[in-house]
């Protein structure tokens, strides 16, 4: 027996169907206090990560007004939503995990997961243009290329899900989840190869070269927190759809504390701050600075 700040833990271990189970991960498994106190830490985590993305826009727009909507801007903007989607499913996690409709439950769970998926790709995008500006390779088809993969990937999603209100099969829920699975292989790739490239793009400059350093830290740190969250929610959903088993489930919030903090939180916290700084004010046409 283990007593930690008031709360007493068993160290026992029982056999369950040939397996080795350690008794108190399934008494908090089985709480319903420990199920709200786990839910309702998720709503809390995703909203303050959510209110970051909003003030961190404000600031943005407040510091540079006259740019309207940049790459920058959007960023934060659906930072905002994605996080606060997701405090607001975990804040009604009863209501949302006991739905009767499994196709409605999967969109109500899987939509976050998509727009995650364009929030961060939005800064693969980014990259690219980047590299390719600096390649003096062509950037015209980069941008319709992104909006053109996301449409083929929200189409083909609403396409398994209505597959899953009609043929009420186990089939259409695996596919849902090797789809999610290929798209998050498809964006650790994608920052891999560009957040590669940019990275020893940037190793190349000259040393003395004004905030190399400081962009060398950020492209390098963002895309290993991104392959990383990204090849982490490929592999659970592989192993989701191969064993037929649902991660997003009532009964097992330590599984959902884990998974989210390790795959959406965390890596949005950390991606957040170390994109923290603020662009450059425009120095007025009318103001010249004395030199």
């Amino acid at each position: 027996m283990v007593r930690v700040k008031g709360f007493v833990l068993t160290d026992k271990l029982l056999f369950k169907d040939g397996r080795i189970m350690f008794d108190w991960w399934d008494e908090i498994d089985e709480s319903k206090e420990w199920q709200r106190f786990i839910f309702y830490l998720l709503s809390a985590s995703y909203a303050v990560v959510s209110i970051v993305s909003l003030v961190q826009l404000c600031r943005i727009q407040l510091r540079v007004p006259e740019y309207g909507w940049t790459t920058q801007k959007v960023f934060h903007l659906m930072n905002f939503i994605v996080n606060g989607l997701r405090a607001v499913l975990f804040g009604f996690y009863k209501s949302v995990f006991l739905v009767k409709s499994k196709a409605l439950e999967m969109v109500l769970l899987d939509l976050p997961g998509l727009l995650f998926f364009s929030t961060y790709t939005l800064l693969v995008l980014f990259w690219a243009e980047i590299y390719h500006q600096a390649r003096s390779l062509p950037i015209n088809k980069l941008r319709p290329a992104y909006y053109s993969i996301n449409g083929f990937i929200y189409f083909a999603q609403a396409c398994l899900w209505i597959s899953v209100r009609l043929s009420q099969s186990n089939l259409a829920v695996e596919l849902s989840r090797l789809f999610i699975s290929v798209i998050s292989f498809c964006a650790a790739l994608g920052f891999m190869i560009y957040g590669g490239r940019l990275f020893f793009m940037l190793r190349r400059f000259p040393i003395e070269s004004r905030g190399r350093q400081r962009k060398l830290f950020e492209v390098g740190f963002v895309t290993g927190i991104c392959c990383t969250c990204f090849l982490i929610r490929c592999i659970v959903s592989t192993l989701s759809a191969d064993m037929n088993a649902g991660l997003d489930v009532l009964d097992h919030p330590i599984l959902n504390l884990i998974y989210y903090m390790f795959v959406e939180i965390l890596p949005s916290a950390l991606v957040l701050f170390i994109l923290r700084k603020l662009p450059p004010k425009r120095v007025s046409e009318q103001y010249h600075p004395i030199r």
